[in-house]
């Protein structure tokens, strides 16, 4: 998931030249023709999640029927000339959407960066994660900034601990060259679960405009400490090498969890666990936020679990508190149980539209909210850069689990270690209709 080779363009009333691309111009009215240049049209983000946003885009009207043009370009032998023969030669504005991974390092990103620098301003380049596009982490602000009773509890005197977790239960099937380049944390953690983070921990924006929320997320980035190597575990699970794409050597993780720390007033001392695999024993993404226990517990049932509120991103979307109430009867006992918004109950007949049409859309309307800017990008790296030198050069090692398991057993230690309570005896259970 989030993986790709490829890159694409939106440009609307664009020019093409060989040499050069158009700086943008504020002057130019965004009406007329839409055109929308796809690069690696035969590749698989292409083919299962590009196409598909445009045409739910389309179907939906918020592209011009009768002024839409889209081009494809892969790898295919192609001259400059039958490129231009596809494209008019209209003057207007131009918009490149890069597709993650932004490099492999802090240098790398900083090359490619500068790269594109040499062709587009800043305001012209959307770099996509389409964690951002996600219905459950669009609506992440709005639960921490319009509803009164977060406000004082979203610190570190009432949050014990911060979970952001990423599960898939398959493998790399049939990926592994590729993966085994990147890994699991440049894959999904430096960039999905980095960006989750940043609108956990963010301070409120003075307004909702693009800049104003990009720069609070580049202030919680910027306040992250070196990361501790004995606050990481690594693992690799057994089978992941029989692919022939793979090295038979390979230290490549599939699975990571690591414990990132804010160093600022409102997150001191709360510590943030990221943790992501493949091959584990569910599919799911959320985030749980693990509140302190409850002083003076009259009740005697701290034992039961704390309080946690869950947003669930994937699947069955959902945002939940749980919490300890009286179980019924006419015995006095407590019982861990829910407050739930399910979204596949609440909102029946509501299509949740998917984050890459979302992301599509916003770029077209020059909405740059839900995309990466480059300062950003450059405190992401800064952060992740020498641990994955570390992993590179065969200083760290992943350990070995089993297909289908929780991962690593020293993942879940590293979790107690790190103050999360796991409960027992509680599981929460999708509503069905």
């Amino acid at each position: 998931m989030g993986t790709s080779q490829s890159q694409w363009s939106v440009e609307k009333r664009s020019s093409f030249r060989n040499d050069s691309f158009s700086r943008e111009d504020e002057n130019v009215p965004e009406t007329g023709c839409l055109s929308i240049i796809v690069l690696g049209a035969s590749g698989d983000l292409a083919k299962k999640k590009t196409f598909p946003a445009l045409f739910h885009l389309y179907r939906q009207g918020f592209l011009p029927s009768n002024e839409v043009h889209i081009f494809g370009y892969a790898r295919s032998k192609i001259s400059d000339d039958d490129l231009r023969k596809r494209l008019p030669n209209l003057g207007g504005w131009t918009r490149i959407v890069v597709e993650k991974p932004f490099g492999k390092d802090l240098e790398s990103s900083e090359k490619l960066s500068s790269q594109i620098g040499e062709l587009f301003d800043e305001p012209q380049i959307y770099r996509i994660d389409h964690y951002l596009g996600k219905e459950l982490v669009q609506n992440l602000l709005v639960l921490r900034f319009a509803n009164r009773m977060f406000l004082p509890l979203w610190n570190r005197d009432n949050i014990d601990n911060v979970q952001i977790v990423f599960r898939e239960d398959f493998g790399t099937e049939g990926r592994g060259g590729y993966f085994d380049e990147y890994g699991i944390i440049r894959d999904i953690i430096q960039n999905h679960l980095l960006q989750v983070l940043c609108l956990v921990a963010m301070e409120k924006p003075v307004s909702l405009k693009p800049e104003h929320i990009r720069d609070e997320k580049v202030k919680v980035l910027q306040s992250v400490v070196p990361i501790n190597d004995d606050e990481v575990v690594l693992g690799q699970y057994e089978g992941y090498r029989d692919d022939p794409t793979v090295p038979d050597h390979s230290n490549t993780p599939t699975f990571a969890t690591m414990v990132l720390r804010i160093h600022n007033e409102r997150w001191e001392g709360v510590p943030f666990i990221l943790k992501a695999g493949k091959a584990l024993n569910s599919r799911k993404a959320e985030i749980r936020i693990q509140f302190k226990e409850v002083p003076g517990d009259i009740y005697k049932c701290q034992k039961q679990g704390r309080n946690e509120f869950v947003i669930r991103l994937q699947p069955s979307e959902a945002i939940y508190m749980k919490l300890t109430v009286k179980q019924p009867g006419l015995e006095m006992s407590t019982v861990q149980s829910e407050l739930d918004l399910s979204y596949r109950q609440r909102y029946q007949g509501v299509a949740i539209p998917e984050a890459y049409e979302r992301l599509i859309l916003d770029t077209i309307r020059g909405d740059q909210q839900h995309f990466v800017r480059r300062d950003e990008l450059r405190a992401a790296w800064e952060i992740f850069t020498p641990l994955l030198h570390r992993i590179d050069n065969g200083e760290m090692k992943s350990i070995p689990y089993q297909p289908g398991s929780r991962g690593p057993k020293e993942a879940d230690e590293l979790l107690a270690k790190a103050g999360y309570v796991q409960t027992h005896g509680y599981i929460w259970i999708p509503p069905t209709l």
